[in-house]
């Protein structure tokens, strides 16, 4: 595992954990031992992850033995990772959180362990009218310099609101996906199904787009 993270790495996200992690942060992994090329290298991301913080614990399930509890979460492919703190946010990336994607999951772990966003006052408070499940699916490569910032923004949306689910996923894994919502520029953002932008837009327009799903009955999805 060592080759995947240099020593000075660890010791800077060793000491940025320390000073930033408030409360506890679970990550759950969904894995399976064959016919999956990256959940190998997804796992060892996180296990290296769960050395550097006694507050990270990590509990990791087998797509297929425990189908389940793949269930009860609403996990359809793998490598699937969710981040919880201190309630179970709907924070989950699909792939591996590699290259600049990596940056974004170290900022979601320590937003879900203080249980609030860096988003504007503005945008949490909109966000509370939202009463309808809304599914935000953010298409990422992981050298993609832009996309970070969508997801970041879809995720910390997602601990604000119990009713948004927001979703990293990595093209390259899942490229039946990318064929299925024809993704030909990254980040691409994909709302309830019908609702759709690319580009790593400011938070205001993120949230026009979210707020006009969560309020067209139409656009409502089932997932």
């Amino acid at each position: 595992m060592s080759h995947l993270f240099k020593e000075k790495d660890k010791a800077y996200i060793r000491e940025k954990f320390n000073k930033e992690l408030k409360g506890e942060v679970r990550i759950i992994n969904f894995t399976q031992e064959f016919e999956c090329e990256q959940c190998w290298l997804t796992r060892e991301i996180l296990e290296i992850l769960t050395t550097l913080s006694d507050k990270i614990k990590l509990n990791v399930f087998d797509f297929t033995k425990d189908f389940e509890q793949a269930k009860i979460w609403n996990i359809n492919k793998i490598p699937a990772t969710l981040i919880f703190g201190m309630k179970e946010y709907k924070v989950r990336y699909f792939g591996t959180p590699l290259g600049y994607e990596f940056a974004a999951l170290l900022e979601d772990i320590i937003d879900v362990s203080k249980g609030e966003t860096r988003l504007s006052n503005v945008t949490k408070e909109k966000l509370k009218s939202i009463n309808k499940p809304v599914h935000i699916q953010v298409f990422v490569t992981p050298t993609c310099p832009y996309c970070p910032r969508a997801v970041r923004i879809a995720h910390q949306m997602a601990i604000e609101n119990p009713n948004i689910t927001a979703d990293m996923i990595e093209i390259e894994e899942f490229p039946h996906l990318a064929n299925k919502y024809q993704v030909m520029a990254v980040p691409k953002v994909v709302i309830n199904e019908s609702i759709t932008f690319e580009g790593a837009l400011p938070e205001p327009y993120f949230l026009e787009y979210v707020m006009y799903a969560a309020n067209n009955e139409k656009f409502i999805s089932n997932d």
